[in-house]
């Protein structure tokens, strides 16, 4: 029996529905627009929050620049790799088990291909803090833009590290 051969399409088109399941868990706070196109979405920057999924009381907000026009309006431009980072405590912090001592705990597709946003915690045990970096990388080439912010955690409740 002969298998179909997978098209490039298809592999565009699942591509592009794993990269719409991974945007899923960042929560749309806003944007505002920086371009105007004449024909599609204008150009902007998003606004997300990301709850830390090991740590609550922790919301991660990322500032990203979002492609607009014709390509992005169909999810097929690549935006750019400058992101911002702040975490903050939006509730008492409680932990759901021990932290790995770097983790990547989020990433979302920023282009069709290959590149991704990436927010990786590292625990910095000997000040009770909980660091959180974000940074994009290419398949290809990496990024070198970053982003980094600190969450401390009360002296009273050391972090649970493996």
């Amino acid at each position: 029996m002969k298998l179909p051969s997978i098209s490039f399409a298809a592999i565009v088109i699942s591509t592009a529905f794993s990269a719409f399941t991974s945007i899923a868990s960042a929560e749309n706070i806003g944007s505002v627009d920086t371009a105007f196109k004449l024909i599609g979405p204008d150009h902007k920057v998003v606004v997300e929050a990301y709850d830390d999924p090991k740590v609550n009381g922790v919301t991660c907000y990322i500032s990203r620049a979002k492609t607009g026009g014709i390509s992005g309006g169909l999810g097929l431009a690549e935006d750019k790799s400058e992101a911002s980072i702040a975490c903050r405590q939006v509730g008492p912090i409680s932990f759901t088990g021990s932290l790995k001592q770097q983790d990547e705990v989020f990433n979302q597709s920023l282009s069709i291909l290959f590149k991704k946003l990436r927010i990786v915690r590292m625990v910095d045990q000997k000040r009770n803090a909980l660091i959180y970096l974000t940074y994009s990388d290419k398949l290809i080439d990496g990024s070198p833009k970053n982003s980094v912010t600190a969450v401390a955690v009360d002296r009273s409740m050391p972090i649970p590290v493996k």
